[in-house]
Formats: structure tokens, C-alpha cells, sequence
């Protein structure tokens, strides 16, 4: 009886994780191929593990997350011409591979070779579009990174513990999106925030962008507009009140009605001559008049 109700709870884990979205997405048109990966819960020693190797303390809502599941991965497919083609990826990465997103210097690298460090100067927040954000983190020793998602290779979604000090337990973390062009930019205070927009996003491609100044590719929008309308059309409006000047505003109404065509106007016939100025008389031509007898 016990082993019974242990298998129905475990079975209402997934469900309670997905928040009911692989239900949704099986019901949208064109998808398929929806996957869920169960995976064990983490054990407590692996976290502790991690926080003593790292000197960082785990967010007490990650901690839960991965004493449910170490780690979470939700992909689906759409169906094109007959073929399955790979489109929705909702990724966490689990305890192990939760590695710092800046690797220790080896002892044999060249004693000058650049690294992520030298790219930290203070005008790059402003350069990022973060001048009135919340201070970015930084590559050198004042921030512990660690990778939460690579994104499909278009960025990397971090947990960020800043103004860390050497040999002290970072406490306070934050969740921010590095896009590939090295700019940070800010997401979420907690990873309870970020869950609940990775699972509203439906994990497509380059969600993460509708946070940054120039928002995602012109591809990416053509799928959310097709599986994620009502977020994609708040994002719309929000951008449309911040005045984005870089967008063209067409009106179809306008640019495509016909010109109506306005008349020339008729040259009005210009009055006839009095014959007094036209008509000479003999003496105008200069000449004497001759008499005839």
C-alpha cells in the first residue's frame, strides 16, 4: 500500500514541475514529440558538496528545486513537411554540471593570454543599455558565476553571486542572461521568477532576448507569434509605450489605397482682340496716305 501511494506521488512530480504545460503544448496545432525527462531527486550531501567546493549557499527555492529533481529538461518538436523538426527546450541544469561559467587559470596557460576579465571595464553597462539597471556582474573576483542554461548556444542564463569577497560565503544571488555579444542582462531576484517565465516561454528559441535592449531574432518572434501570442502581444505593447524609434510604423490603409487623381485644370481661352487694336489703320504703318484723285 505504502510502495502504491509512493508511485502515484512520484508520478504527480512531473505534473506539479511542468505546471500543467505539457498538456498545453500536446494540444497546440503542429506539435510534437513532447518529452519530459524524469530524473532522481538530488541528494543533500551533492548539495553541500557544492557549496562548500564553491563557498557560495544555494538559494533556499533552487535547493528545493533540486531536492525534487536534479535538474529539468522539457523538449518539443513541430511537425514541417512530415518532418519533426526540434523547436521548444526547457533546460536546468543539474548539481554536476551547475560549473562556474569562469573555469581557473591552468598552470601551463601563457602567463598573458586575454580571458574573460579584460572585457570587464566599468563603461560596459552603460555600453549594455544597463546605465539605470541594476549593476551587471562582473568576470574578475567580485562575482561568482555559475552556469544555469546554455540557451542553445545563443547565451548563457547564470546564477550570480556580486560583490563577492575572497574567502567569505556568498549568500545573495540573482539570475541574469550573458548574451553572446558579452552583455549582461538582468532577469530575476529569484529562481522561483525565472522558473515561471522559462515555463511561460514555452523554452523557445531565444526567449531570454525579450529582455535585452534589441530583443530576439526576426525568425524567433515568427514562432512566438504562432505559440506564445498573448505574452509576445503584451511584449509588443510594452515596446510600442517605451518608444522604440527603430521600428517602421506601417499603415496598410494608407500605404496601400489609391491615389485619387486630381483634375488639371483647363487653361482658360484667352479673349479675343478688339479689332480697334488689332486691325491698323492706314496711318499706323508710317506711310503717308495717298489720295486718289
Amino acid at each position: 500500500m505504502d510502495g502504491t501511494k509512493d508511485s502515484l506521488a512520484f508520478k504527480c512530480v512531473p505534473e506539479r514541475l511542468t505546471l500543467g504545460i505539457t498538456r498545453i503544448l500536446e494540444n497546440m496545432p503542429g506539435v510534437v514529440d513532447v518529452l519530459l525527462a524524469e530524473r532522481e531527486p538530488a541528494e543533500k550531501m551533492s548539495l553541500l558538496s557544492w557549496e562548500q567546493k564553491n563557498n557560495c549557499i544555494l538559494p533556499e527555492d533552487l535547493r528545493d528545486f533540486y531536492l525534487t529533481t536534479d535538474g529539468f529538461t522539457l523538449t518539443w518538436n513541430v511537425k514541417l513537411d512530415n518532418e519533426s523538426v526540434p523547436l521548444g527546450c526547457i533546460t536546468v541544469n543539474s548539481v554536476g554540471r551547475l560549473q562556474p561559467l569562469l573555469q581557473p587559470t591552468r598552470v601551463f596557460s601563457l602567463p598573458n593570454a586575454p580571458s574573460l576579465a579584460d572585457l570587464d571595464w566599468e563603461e560596459s553597462s552603460a555600453e549594455c543599455g544597463l546605465a539605470n539597471a541594476s549593476t551587471p556582474p562582473h568576470f574578475d573576483s567580485r562575482s561568482r558565476i555559475f552556469e544555469l542554461d546554455s540557451s542553445g548556444g545563443n547565451g548563457k542564463v547564470c546564477l550570480a553571486y556580486k560583490n563577492s569577497t575572497p574567502g567569505v560565503v556568498a549568500q545573495q544571488s540573482e539570475i541574469w542572461f550573458l548574451d553572446r555579444s558579452l552583455c549582461w542582462h538582468f532577469l530575476t531576484t529569484t529562481f522561483s521568477s525565472y522558473y515561471r517565465l522559462m515555463i511561460t516561454h514555452l523554452g523557445l528559441p531565444e526567449w531570454q532576448y525579450s529582455f535585452t535592449p534589441y530583443g530576439p531574432s526576426p525568425q524567433a518572434k515568427q514562432w512566438a507569434s504562432l505559440y506564445q501570442p498573448l505574452t509576445f502581444t503584451s511584449e509588443l505593447s510594452l515596446t510600442h509605450s517605451a518608444g522604440d524609434s527603430h521600428l517602421n510604423k506601417l499603415d496598410p490603409t494608407k500605404a496601400f489605397k489609391a491615389k485619387a487623381k486630381v483634375p488639371t485644370p483647363k487653361k482658360k481661352p484667352s479673349a479675343p482682340c478688339s479689332l480697334a487694336s488689332n486691325a491698323k489703320s492706314p496711318g499706323s504703318s508710317g506711310r503717308p496716305g495717298v489720295v486718289k484723285r
